[in-house]
């Protein structure tokens, strides 16, 4: 029995996605015979070539008159005579062509370049990089070379097509499956067409009996059904089983039998164990399932035996890359912000520390799912075991840790073993900003290799988030942050407007807080997430609890957010063009000496110029 675990389109192309990485470590401890295969970075390095410009210029609807189009056609040339140079430099295997393409010359600079004309104002591309930054200044360049193709393909060829998604609007608050279905069975694009030859030479090297789909996003399910599509043609008699976050989080009522004809099994929650029960059932034609939906008839079946249990997080093995090339994946930098540029820059070795949240209770999470609720610790010493094993196969020694929060006191433990053991690692993972990070801690965790942490500040305003149950204060935050930014460690804080009973007033002195944490050096990014209800969340449990009407909608398909009405009657759409503009601004040093009402002044209807934000601070 052979098995072949795939990501679809799209995900970050700078390094894999980590469900196949662990799934394959855990099959392969199993005695599986597992492979894995990323056709995102595959997809985006076939469009991103001489032959997929040409492709793409011949595929251009004529109707399409965009900025964008016009100025690739102008420039095809151009265009074609540096791409495959410039992808070779993004993924670090032609660092001397940084010189040629740090050249005003070069490069054809499309819509993406105006970037450089905002620079201009804090010191351009010289404060960014200094004198001698030759190889991020020319990263910097050869990504805004990259998004501006993307503007092309997604505005003349493919409006589902984005970088780091593709076909997220139709899987997102889905409804209904039939847009999916209509789309795939449609006419096809260039970019579909791709994808499909792709999948199937993969599928006729590889010649997999078991094929498993992750989905971890809404910017991945389209591209999953592509795959499952061109996979029943070719492989008619292989089994297909879907998993992933978004089969997590969105289709656990799942009740649409169609998608059986994509698919033969659909998993909730954790994959190792209910991917070894079908496996075993397979071999075996006992039909032992756990958390797997299956079709019976015209009706959707959720099987789950009562004798089967999840493995331990400690006992899923160690993650493995083989079978995925390190020396492929494609590096941008398409934010000077150094903080900001880690999620998409550099290849990261990917880890979990602890299964779950070790505090679980902010009332806008899904507290309610496996991911958050059950929590699971590992030892350091495994973990650090783990780091060795992946840093001997990749040759790279840069971690991300994808928890939830990494807890204290396991990022204490790990930061003795990695400097008991002399490793010379870089990390950073997401966090609580809780007091237990003490000045002790956070020195011991620079030490180690600790670059940055993530984490949220949410609404920055004590009142709401007492009610989210954050078991922070916004003095709290600011203390550990300013821990974190003297040890030399990055912060990028994860914001939030529109919590149920946010007021104006509330909104705006959020901002001045976040401008003061900037101002100070304690947060070096930030991005703004508007708030939404989920049905596994204690608020989408409890709305009335916080003064919200939920307007469920009727889905035969996907189910997670709800739409809602506040009864304190604030459009909070509104406030986002103030908000993020400022964001922006801050993250690269501009208007950090401002007042905050600069912002919605120059948005107006942002905010009611009569309404007073608190003793100090009042809109004009």
């Amino acid at each position: 029995m052979k098995v072949l675990l795939i990501t679809p389109p799209m995900v970050q192309i700078n390094t894999p996605y980590p469900a196949t990485a662990y799934l394959t470590g855990f099959l392969r401890k199993e005695g599986y015979a597992a492979t894995q295969a990323d056709l995102s970075l595959e997809l985006m390095l076939a469009l991103y070539s001489r032959a997929g410009l040409e492709g793409i210029k011949q595929a251009l609807d004529p109707r399409v008159a965009s900025p964008a189009v016009q100025f690739f056609l102008e420039n095809f040339a151009a265009y074609s005579a540096c791409v495959e140079t410039v992808i070779r430099f993004l993924q670090g295997r032609d660092p001397a062509v940084a010189h040629r393409i740090n050249r005003s010359d070069y490069l054809p600079q499309g819509l993406r370049f105006r970037v450089l004309t905002e620079l201009d104002h804090n010191g351009g591309l010289e404060w960014a990089f200094g004198e001698n930054g030759d190889l991020d200044r020319a990263k910097f360049l050869g990504s805004l070379f990259v998004d501006d193709l993307n503007d092309v393909i997604r505005e003349g060829v493919d409006p589902h097509f984005e970088l780091s998604r593709y076909g997220e609007r139709l899987a997102l608050a889905a409804v209904s499956f039939d847009p999916l279905l209509e789309a795939v069975d449609g006419p096809t694009t260039l970019v579909e067409e791709i994808l499909d030859r792709l999948a199937e030479e993969l599928l006729r090297r590889e010649v997999p009996t078991v094929i498993g789909v992750t989905v971890p996003f809404p910017g991945n399910l389209y591209g999953a059904l592509r795959i499952a599509r061109v996979a029943r043609r070719v492989l008619p008699e292989a089994k297909l089983i879907l998993g992933g976050g978004y089969v997590n989080t969105e289709l656990r009522e799942l009740s649409e039998a169609r998608l059986f004809d994509f698919f033969d099994y659909v998993t909730l929650d954790d994959g190792e164990a209910p991917f070894l029960a079908i496996l075993r059932s397979l071999k075996t034609g006992r039909s032992e399932l756990l958390r797997t939906f299956v079709r019976e008839g015209a009706a959707v079946s959720l099987k789950s035996d009562s004798h089967l249990h999840d493995i331990p997080l400690k006992d899923c093995g160690t993650p493995t890359y083989d079978g995925l090339a390190v020396n492929r994946y494609v590096s941008l930098c398409e934010m000077v912000n150094p903080m900001h540029r880690l999620w998409s820059d550099g290849w990261w070795n990917k880890l979990t520390l602890a299964h779950g949240c070790y505090w679980k209770r902010c009332t806008f999470c899904d507290t309610s799912l496996d991911y958050i609720a059950n929590y699971q610790p590992q030892g350091a010493k495994l973990i650090v075991d783990r780091m060795e094993a992946l840093m001997r196969e990749t040759g790279q020694s840069g971690f991300h840790f994808v928890d939830e929060a990494a807890p204290p006191a396991l990022l204490s433990a790990l930061s003795d073993e990695i400097t008991r053991r002399e490793l010379s690692v870089t990390w950073w993972t997401n966090i609580r900003f809780e007091r237990n990070f003490s000045d002790d801690l956070v020195d011991r965790m620079a030490r180690s290799g600790c670059i940055a942490v993530t984490g949220g500040l949410e609404v920055a305003e004590n009142r709401l988030l007492k009610l989210m149950d954050k078991g922070v204060t916004v003095e709290q935050v600011a203390a550990v942050t300013a821990r974190f930014a003297e040890a030399g460690i990055m912060v990028h804080a994860y914001l939030m407007y529109g919590f149920p009973s946010q007021t104006e007033a509330e909104i705006i002195e959020a901002l001045e807080r976040v401008r003061g944490l900037f101002a100070e050096g304690s947060v070096q990014s930030a991005f703004w997430h508007r708030f939404a209800v989920t049905i596994h969340s204690p608020i989408g449990r409890n709305p009335e609890k916080y003064g919200i009407e939920l307007r469920p909608v009727v889905s035969s398909f996907a189910q997670n957010d709800i739409p809602f009405v506040d009864s304190n009657g604030i459009d909070y759409d509104r406030y986002a063009p103030a908000l993020r503009a400022a964001l922006y601004n801050y993250m690269h040093g501009i208007g950090l000496d401002d007042d905050v009402r600069v912002w919605f002044r120059k948005f107006k209807g942002a905010v009611r110029a009569t309404k007073s934000i608190g003793p100090e601070l009042s809109l004009p």
